[in-house]
This record gives structure tokens, C-alpha cells and sequence, in this order.
């Protein structure tokens, strides 16, 4: 299972490289849960993470507006990252969700084929009339993409826990697997979650405001916070056949 952390610049991309995390994830908490930043930080961050580190961008908590997606998944192709986020906020229906990620991905291609789309839906899908979350997969292989994130929209007290069961999300997770699709949870996850998530058994978990010295907001990604994260990962037990999936082709086929 490997640590994703979500960073806000550069400063904050070498604190969670130097405390062990697998992808450095770029966005703006500001806007949103899957809030994007501006290109030039983007680009930054990618210049500033080591080579062999992937480099994910979310592009925002979509609204249902393809053409501006679309545009928006090219512009962080631009600035050289391997994984593409999409927050399915704004689509409300399954045809919505493919039609508007269909271009996303061929927006994508059309510019670096090696670049993997995740399709992120939001585990309190109800509480802001979005795509249900369980439909994500199926979505994602209708149109193409390559992985499906789950995360939560309403930052409040709640976390990903709050809304979805273990055996939903385990569910979830093996859907993902048995399409072929990479599988990411996320949601305001604290560090006595990670035993719990390890056992469902996705292929990476993301943090940010648990990696963070402070909120998710004002807060900053500490590298000691970020290395304890890593070791916790690391003593939790989780299925071998997992830890083949967080460290086969799946993901080492891009420069998570």
C-alpha cells in the first residue's frame, strides 16, 4: 500500500519526500477537496520531486462542464505529472460521468498516453447530489480511465469511514481489481485508520491533513508527521497479494 500526500508547493513536495511518501499529490484545499493549484505550482513541484517520485495533480471538484475538464486535464498534462485526478462533483448521473471523462482521457492521450486518469468520486456523494460512489468503477472502465479514487467532499468531522462500511469500501476496492483499475482512498483518514484501510487492501491511501503540522487549510506537511505515516503503513498487515499490486506494473508503469 503506498502514501500519497497532498501538497500545496514546493516547500511542502520536499517535506513529504523526505519523510517517505510514494506520490507527491499537487492541489488547493482551498477549492475544494479536490481543489486544483495553479499550473505554475505544478510545474514547480514536478521540477522540484525527484525523477523516479510520480507526481499526481487534481484538476478540481468538477463541475459537469466537459469541455473545461477536458481543458483543465490538459493543462496539468502540461506541466508533467503521471497521475490525473477528476472529482466527479457536478456530474449527477453514470452517462454524465463518461461522457465528460471520455474526453478528459482523450485529452489526455492525445498529449502523453502514459498518463494515468483517476476517476474520484466522493464517499458523501448524498450530501452534495453527486455520482453514488460504489459506480465509480464501472464508470472509469466505460470511459477509459486507468484508477478510481474515493475521498470525501464535506471537510467537517466526518471522514470517509462516516459514510461508507468496511465491507462497502472492501467491495469497493475489489471491483477496482478485478477490472484492471488502480484503487486510492482517501477522506480525512487519520492515523488510527490506517491499520483498518490496510485490511481492505487498496493500493494507495492519501492524507493530508493527518501529514499536516496544523489543518488542511492553514496547516503545513511536516516531514516527521508524513515519516510516521510511512512506518505505521509499514507495521500494519495487509495481504501480500496487495503489496504485489502497490509495487507491480500497475503502478510503476508511470514515472502515482
Amino acid at each position: 500500500m503506498q502514501l500519497l500526500i497532498s501538497v500545496v508547493d514546493e516547500k511542502e513536495a520536499k517535506s513529504a519526500v523526505d519523510g517517505g511518501a510514494d506520490i507527491v499529490d499537487v492541489k488547493n484545499p482551498r477549492e475544494g477537496a479536490l481543489g486544483a493549484n495553479f499550473p505554475r505550482i505544478i510545474r514547480r513541484v514536478r521540477q522540484n520531486t525527484p525523477s523516479g517520485l510520480p507526481v499526481s495533480a487534481a484538476i478540481g471538484d468538477a463541475p459537469y462542464k466537459p469541455g473545461a475538464t477536458a481543458l483543465a486535464a490538459l493543462g496539468a498534462a502540461v506541466c508533467g505529472v503521471q497521475y490525473i485526478k477528476v472529482g466527479l462533483y457536478g456530474t449527477k448521473e453514470v452517462r454524465q460521468a463518461i461522457f465528460l471523462l471520455k474526453e478528459v482521457c482523450q485529452a489526455v492521450r492525445e498529449y502523453d498516453s502514459g498518463i494515468k486518469v483517476i476517476v474520484a468520486a466522493y464517499a458523501d456523494a448524498h450530501r452534495i447530489g453527486a455520482l453514488p460512489p460504489l459506480a465509480s468503477p464501472s464508470v472509469a472502465i466505460e470511459a477509459g480511465a486507468d484508477g478510481c479514487m474515493l475521498d470525501t467532499a464535506v471537510k467537517d468531522r466526518t471522514s470517509l469511514f462516516s459514510h461508507l462500511g468496511d465491507d462497502e469500501l472492501g467491495d469497493f476496492v475489489k471491483n477496482c481489481h478485478n477490472r484492471g483499475l488502480l484503487c486510492a482512498l482517501a477522506g480525512s483518514l487519520g492515523e488510527a485508520d490506517i491499520p483498518r484501510v490496510s485490511k481492505i487492501g487498496p493500493d494507495i491511501v492519501g492524507f493530508r491533513t493527518a501529514a499536516c503540522l496544523g489543518d488542511r487549510i492553514m496547516g503545513r506537511v511536516d516531514a516527521e508527521q508524513v515519516n510516521r505515516l510511512k512506518d505505521l503503513i509499514a507495521a500494519s498487515k495487509f495481504p501480500l497479494c496487495n503489496q504485489y499490486r502497490a509495487t507491480g506494473s500497475a503502478v510503476q508503469g508511470v514515472p502515482h
